[in-house]
């Protein structure tokens, strides 16, 4: 088969669990009413914990999703991938019961995690410390490790394209994304099932972030701790989730007859080279990433209505993505709208860019900028236009969205409205 190495890639489903809604039209309702998905955490005990409190989510069944067998034998992580990416196949109309054996093997499933199995981890260290070695469970390696939840997908469906997960700490999902989008115009692959998800919500989970300092401890009122840009923001809050999305060469989809809901137009990638945990103060690394982003599509940086921020809610995270901006920008910074959805969401780490992806994208569907919630004291170093505290309508032809990691690592995805 001859393949064009210069394909346009689009987006043709989507499924998302988020703390403020389980499939993409509630978190897009949640998002639209300012939700908080944070609140205390009752799933286990805290009392030990300087953080008592995440963005868990609510309500959720993977038996809508996974047969009762397979959920047993997959980390809770895994079961957000499978569900959201079965919303996402489904959303994208693929008719997966009559696809050929060629047909399978055009189609990958490049899905991560940023931190994995911990839950299933720390459960059965417990086990082997109690009890010994003898007693850890056989499925122990299968659950713990990231790249389990693709294969799993994979499986599920008979996929047999490229089939792996990238991880990057909180830049997983981007990672994921920016290379079912490579592979695509590449030609070597028609579809791609990609995302990410993240289940760190447990006593080793919080525990660690909270030894690391980067979490807020504002106990007292968890719905409003999350509040990037805000001066007395203190730290992220810890959420858990997946998203999944399927992009899909232009051509394939339009010979399918598939909606589309937007188009990749541009990726970019870089490191801080500076710290392990600490974001660059200057910007340095998100600058290159959002600059390769720009520079390798066809738009000007006065073409972007919007950014999704990183935005965690750290002190000098924050500061250091809007100096990125703002010289990437310049004086368009101060033109177009700026949010960060965590502000709703908590910081869902691996998963985060799959979701906040899905955000831009449904910015750009209905034309509307999501909100940056829980501001109310003026950061001097914060001065762009953040969103906030309510959605603001506005034709959203081009959004960017960030997403920043541990040890330095910067993406950038560059969605468009589509056209023919």
């Amino acid at each position: 088969m001859t393949v064009s190495k210069n394909r346009r890639v689009v987006i043709t489903g989507m499924g998302a669990l988020t703390p403020i809604g389980l499939t993409v039209q509630d978190f897009w309702e949640g998002m639209m009413s300012c939700k908080s998905g944070a609140a205390t955490i009752t799933s286990f005990d805290t009392s030990k914990l300087e953080t008592k409190f995440a963005c868990q989510l609510k309500g959720f069944d993977p038996q809508l999703y996974i047969d009762k067998k397979t959920v047993k034998r997959l980390d809770p992580y895994a079961q957000y991938a499978l569900s959201a990416a079965s919303q996402a196949i489904s959303d994208s109309g693929l008719d997966t019961a009559n696809l050929t054996d060629s047909q399978k093997a055009r189609i990958g499933v490049i899905f991560g995690s940023g931190i994995g199995g911990i839950q299933t981890f720390y459960q059965q260290s417990v086990i082997n410390h109690s009890q010994g070695p003898s007693r850890i469970s056989p499925f122990f390696i299968p659950m713990m490790i990231p790249d389990i939840a693709a294969g799993y997908i994979s499986i599920q469906y008979g996929f047999r394209g490229p089939n792996y997960c990238a991880v990057s700490a909180c830049a997983t999902s981007n990672n994921n994304i920016i290379d079912s989008y490579l592979l695509i115009k590449q030609g070597l692959a028609s579809v791609i099932v990609t995302g990410g998800s993240e289940a760190s919500l447990n006593e080793i989970g919080i525990g660690g972030f909270n030894a690391s300092r980067a979490l807020s401890t504002r106990n007292d009122s968890p719905e409003t701790a999350s509040r990037p840009f805000d001066l007395t923001r203190d730290g992220f809050v810890m959420g858990e989730g997946g998203g999944a999305l399927v992009l899909e060469d232009l051509e394939h989809a339009l010979h399918r007859n598939a909606k589309i809901y937007a188009e990749i137009i541009g990726v970019g990638l870089s490191a801080d080279a500076h710290h392990i945990t600490a974001p660059h103060p200057d910007g340095l690394g998100a600058v290159l990433a959002m600059e390769m982003a720009i520079n390798n599509s066809d738009i000007n940086v006065t073409d972007v209505d919007y950014v999704n921020m990183h935005g965690t809610s750290t002190p000098l995270g924050d500061i250091g993505e809007t100096l990125a901006i703002k010289k990437v920008f310049g004086e368009h910074a101060a033109k177009m709208n700026v949010s960060s959805t965590k502000s709703m969401t908590g910081h869902l780490l691996g998963a985060a860019g799959a979701v906040e992806a899905i955000a831009s994208i449904l910015a750009i569907q209905n034309d509307t900028i999501p909100p940056t919630i829980n501001f109310s004291n003026p950061d001097p170093d914060c001065n762009l236009n953040y969103t906030f505290n309510k959605p603001e309508k506005k034709e959203v032809n081009v959004a960017l969205s960030n997403a920043f990691g541990f040890g330095g690592h910067n993406t950038s995805i560059l969605f468009r409205k589509f056209f023919h």
